[in-house]
């Protein structure tokens, strides 16, 4: 087994509570600039938190809306035609699709319908078509 060579870095150095006492200080001085800074309210972190505490709830509002709008529909059938507790298991279902579908559209991870989105790309044809039609008729 080789033997390590004594050299000075190998060696303890003679003031250990002088380098424990320089590290408490840094330690405090590091602690004490976060300390202050954390709790400010413009600080980036802090708004941050804001946005996404802001995004939550408006996921959250969505999801638990389109549950109870679906029970409420559900229930409001039964009580029509009397067929309790069918109605009411299935339009629970259907809004509880409804409302992961609607989460994810306001999340971003599902694009728009494309009905939707074909008729707002037609939008300027229809409208330099209109244009053009009455450029021709004069």
């Amino acid at each position: 087994m080789p033997r390590i060579p004594d050299n000075d870095e190998n060696k303890p150095p003679d003031n250990l509570d002088e380098r424990l006492n320089r590290l408490r200080t840094k330690l405090n001085q590091v602690d004490n600039s976060r300390t202050s800074t954390d709790f400010s309210e413009n600080s980036p972190e802090n708004s941050g938190n804001k946005a996404g505490i802001a995004q939550g709830l408006r996921l959250s509002s969505e999801f638990i809306a389109g549950v109870v709008v679906g029970a409420g529909i559900g229930y409001l059938i039964d009580a029509f035609f009397g067929t309790s507790p069918f109605g009411l298991i299935i339009f629970l279902m259907l809004g509880f699709a409804a409302a992961v579908l609607n989460v994810m559209r306001a999340a971003g991870v599902v694009a728009e319908s494309e009905l939707h989105l074909k008729a707002v790309r037609e939008m300027p044809k229809r409208q330099e078509d209109d244009t053009t039609d009455k450029g021709s008729q004069k």
